[in-house]
C-alpha cells in the first residue's frame, strides 16, 4: 500500500488536476500553507539577521585588533626613539667619529702626496722621450688602421674596434643612466593602476603639449622627417666619413623631441613608447656584447672571425663597424628621447 503525501495538496500533478477539473484548493489547506511559508520566511529573516549581526561583531573584532595593533606599534616606535635620542652623544660615536675625520685626512694627505710625487717624475713638456711622442699605439692607428679595421674614418675604427670594450661600456652607461633616470623621476600609479589626485596635474598633457601651435607643427612637419634621415646618413656613413653612432643617434633623439614638443606624447605614443624603447636598447646592446665577444674571443686566440672587411669608401665594409655604428646609434636616440620625456612628464 502507497504511503500518503502530507504535501499532496502542494504537488504539481495535484494543482494540474485541479486546474482541469475545475477544482479549488480547500480553504484550511490553503490556510496552512500560507502560515508555513510565512514561517519559512521568518526563520529566513532570522537568520539572515544573525548573520549580518556575526558579520558586525567580526568588522568589529577586527577593527578594534588592528587599532590595538597600531597603539603597540606606536608605543614601540616611540620607546625606540626615546632610546636612540642619545644615541649621537654617546662615547662610542664621538670615537668613532675622530677616527673617521682622521683616517679621512691620512688618505687625502696621501693621495696628494703620491699625486705630486707622480708630477715630479713626468718627463719635461715637449722632450722627445714623452709617451706623446713615442707613442706606438697611436702611430699603430694611423698607418695600418685602414687595413686592419677596414674603416677610412680613423676616429670610427679606433672606437669601434680597438677600443670597443670601452665603448662597450659607454653604451651601457647610457642604458642603465635612463634606467635610473625612469626609477627616480617616474610618477608611480595607485594599487588601482590609476594615478592619484595630487598626480593627474603631472600627467596632464594639455599643460605639456601645444596642440594649437600651428607654427612649430609645420616646421616641424618638413623638419622632422630630414632630421632623421640626416641622422641615418651619419651612422650608415660613420666608418667612410666624420660621424658615427653617438653623432647620428644624437641627431634622431633631437628630431624625436622636436616632433614631441610638435603634436605631443599622444601621436609620439603611436610609434615610440616605453616598450619601444626597452626593446630597442635591449636588443642593441646584446647584439654589440654577443658580436664584440666573438671579435674579442678571434683576436685573443689568433683565429680568423671570418667576417669580411670588404672595400674601404663603400657602405658595406669594415666589419662589425657598421652594425655596431647602428647599435650605438640607436642606443644613444633612446637614451636622449626617453630623459626629455621622463624630466617633462615623468614617463615615456
Amino acid at each position: 500500500m502507497s504511503k500518503i503525501r502530507e504535501d499532496y495538496e502542494n504537488t504539481r500533478w495535484r494543482r494540474f488536476e485541479r486546474f482541469v477539473n475545475g477544482e479549488e484548493m480547500p480553504e484550511e489547506k490553503r490556510l496552512e500553507l500560507t502560515q508555513a511559508k510565512e514561517g519559512d520566511k521568518e526563520e529566513q529573516l532570522a537568520e539572515i539577521t544573525t548573520t549580518q549581526s556575526l558579520r558586525r561583531k567580526r568588522k568589529e573584532e577586527r577593527e578594534s585588533f588592528r587599532r590595538y595593533w597600531r597603539e603597540q606599534q606606536e608605543k614601540e616606535i616611540k620607546e625606540a626613539l626615546k632610546q636612540r635620542a642619545d644615541w649621537p652623544n654617546t662615547g662610542g660615536v664621538r670615537v668613532f667619529r675622530c677616527v673617521y675625520r682622521f683616517v679621512a685626512l691620512l688618505i687625502c694627505a696621501a693621495i696628494i702626496i703620491v699625486l705630486l710625487e707622480t708630477v715630479a717624475e713626468l718627463p719635461r713638456f715637449g722632450s722627445a722621450g714623452t709617451p706623446a711622442n713615442s707613442n706606438e699605439v697611436a702611430e699603430r692607428y694611423i698607418e695600418r688602421g685602414q687595413e686592419e679595421t677596414g674603416a677610412v674614418n680613423i676616429v670610427t675604427g679606433m672606437i669601434l674596434d680597438y677600443r670597443a670594450f670601452d665603448t662597450l661600456g659607454e653604451s651601457h652607461v647610457l642604458f642603465i643612466a635612463a634606467c635610473t633616470v625612469l626609477i627616480l623621476l617616474r610618477i608611480d600609479h595607485g594599487k588601482d593602476g590609476k594615478t592619484t589626485s595630487a598626480q593627474l596635474a603631472e600627467e596632464d598633457d594639455r599643460k605639456f603639449e601645444p596642440k594649437n601651435d600651428r607654427i612649430l607643427q609645420k616646421v616641424a612637419f618638413f623638419l622632422v622627417p630630414c632630421i632623421i634621415l640626416f641622422g641615418i646618413y651619419v651612422i650608415l656613413n660613420g666608418h667612410i666619413s666624420p660621424g658615427g653612432g653617438f653623432s647620428g643617434g644624437a641627431i634622431i633623439g633631437a628630431g624625436l623631441i622636436l616632433y614631441l614638443n610638435a603634436f605631443g606624447f599622444k601621436k609620439t605614443e603611436r610609434f615610440f613608447t616605453y616598450k619601444t624603447f626597452s626593446t630597442i636598447s635591449l636588443c642593441a646592446l646584446l647584439f654589440y656584447s654577443v658580436a664584440k665577444c666573438y671579435s674579442f674571443f678571434c683576436g685573443a686566440n689568433h683565429l680568423s672571425s671570418g667576417i669580411p672587411l670588404g672595400t674601404a669608401g663603400d657602405i658595406i665594409s669594415s666589419g662589425l663597424i657598421l652594425p655596431l655604428n647602428i647599435c650605438v646609434g640607436c642606443v644613444v636616440a633612446c637614451t636622449m628621447y626617453a630623459f626629455y620625456a621622463i624630466f617633462r612628464k615623468g614617463g615615456i
